[in-house]
């Protein structure tokens, strides 16, 4: 494995990055990471302390928390939230499974909640990785349209 060199200034694309570190894909937000995570300045560390202890994907706060340590940073790691990731997820679930047609199939729940809530969407999508579908597909199965 190659060492990447650290930098001790701030990156000239520091805003952008900063932007990036709080968009709701989590992909992005890993990026952004990754990219700061080669400077070593107090407004990167601060960025990065943030991701750590308050993104809701767990590979984004663990990438965080492995930049941190890299600089020297007394941290602790991170622990995978247990329960919902976002407050209130099985009433949103609802929500979108009774604003479709009865008899709606799997894809188009998925597709809606894709369109109406990125943020719920992307998220889990980012904590769950490859059990994703398997997740949220039991799960629509399992909500009421009461």
């Amino acid at each position: 494995m190659s060492e990447i060199e650290v930098n001790h200034e701030l990156p000239p694309n520091y805003e952008e990055l900063k932007k990036a570190a709080n968009r709701s894909s989590w992909q992005e937000r890993l990026e952004a990471v990754e990219e700061l995570g080669q400077w070593n300045h107090p407004k990167t560390i601060d960025v990065l302390t943030h991701r750590m202890n308050h993104d809701t994907v767990y590979s984004v706060q663990e990438a965080a928390y492995r930049k941190l340590l890299a600089f020297g940073e007394e941290v602790q790691p991170p622990s995978k939230a247990k329960g919902e990731l976002i407050k209130g997820v099985g009433k949103i679930l609802v929500r979108i499974k009774k604003s479709l047609p009865e008899g709606h199939s799997y894809e188009e729940f998925k597709e809606k909640l894709r369109k109406t809530r990125l943020d719920v969407y992307n998220s889990y999508e980012g904590d769950k990785g490859e059990d994703f579908d398997a997740w949220l597909e039991q799960t629509w199965a399992s909500l009421t349209r009461r």
